[in-house]
């Protein structure tokens, strides 16, 4: 009896799809790989459910590598602290703000500026490490760390400066929820880029 002619077609055919799940699974594995690192990683940070959300989208950068983390970590921070920045001047707009309100909003304009050029310099010294293993590592690493750690002083200076009861409600509000986010973004960063300086 001689064999159908569809039967060679559906073998190569399976065979294909086979072949094709297989490479399918192979290329989801380092997605997996890459958002479990990043998991693991902000599980050891003050804040670990925000560093999850705010890096979580960048996976395929980061990969695995601990100074692609770091240094996502802080243009994420950067980037949010630049629209908070936005945010606070528009704020600064608004009609019917008290004159300690008009003061606050002015102090807590200028802190995010300080607080962005130290993200600003800590970005830019980051790009220059090649490897933790060059000598000069740690000394970048300790420049990165202090200005990071100035630009969370920075945001909780802010957030002090709307401490006081004098503030009204609506304004505490307004401006806490976007400082303590900040702040908190900032928080995270400085602690995956020490666990970055760690690795030297």
């Amino acid at each position: 009896m001689e064999a159908s002619p569809c039967i060679p077609f559906l073998s190569a055919l399976l065979f294909s799809l086979a072949f094709t799940s297989i490479n399918l699974i192979s290329a989801a594995r380092p997605g997996k790989a890459n958002t479990e690192f990043i998991k693991t990683a902000c599980g050891t940070t003050t804040y670990p459910q925000l560093c999850f959300t705010s890096l979580a989208a960048h996976a395929s950068v980061i990969q695995t590598s601990p100074k692609l983390l770091a240094s996502t970590a802080l243009s994420v921070t950067l980037s949010t602290a630049r629209s908070t920045s936005s945010d606070m001047s528009s704020l600064l707009k608004s009609h019917g703000l008290t004159p300690r309100e008009i003061g606050a909003m002015k102090d807590c304009v200028e802190e995010l500026s300080d607080s962005i050029d130290q993200l600003k310099k800590s970005m830019a010294e980051m790009s220059q490490i090649k490897d933790y293993k060059n000598s000069n590592f740690g000394l970048i690493m300790n420049d990165i760390q202090t200005w990071v750690s100035a630009a969370l002083t920075d945001e909780d200076t802010c957030a002090d400066g709307f401490a006081e009861n004098a503030m009204t409600d609506s304004l505490k509000s307004k401006v806490n929820g976007r400082i303590v986010n900040i702040a908190h973004m900032t928080s995270n960063a400085l602690a995956l880029i020490n666990s970055y300086a760690s690795l030297h």
